[in-house]
């Protein structure tokens, strides 16, 4: 897959995502719909916000950052896109259990740390 066609694939993934996302924000009501409604939700805006943030991320890197592999570049794009939407999503979810305090916070966002300071440090043999 070339770097042109994994742009357009995930920027149409993305946009696909997004509505879907309004989708469930606009059909589901939250008060009947249970936990399978906040899933929908949940995940939907997930994915949504992977594919943006992995194709501005790869973008913004091409434009500022220094030349190297093309994949490296992508994968590390996407895994980070991948990790602030896990801090956004989590965020929203503790919002909504009425424990989202400034110590918790902390706590994801460390965790969210030490992960991506594994996946820089790892390397395969």
């Amino acid at each position: 897959m070339t770097l042109r066609q994994y742009l357009i694939l995930m920027t149409i993934s993305a946009i696909f995502c997004w509505g879907i996302w309004g989708f469930v924000i606009y059909s589901v009501d939250p008060t009947a719909a249970g936990i399978l409604g906040f899933i929908f939700f949940y995940f939907s805006l997930f994915l949504a916000l992977t594919g943006t943030l992995a194709v501005l991320g790869l973008l913004l890197r091409m434009k500022f950052g220094k030349e190297g592999l093309v994949f490296k570049t992508v994968t590390i794009s996407f895994r980070q896109a991948t990790l602030l939407s896990f801090l956004v999503i989590g965020s929203l979810i503790l919002k909504s259990q009425g424990i989202f305090t400034w110590w918790n916070i902390i706590f994801l966002v460390l965790a969210l740390t030490v992960l991506e300071f594994f996946f820089m440090s790892y390397k395969k043999r």
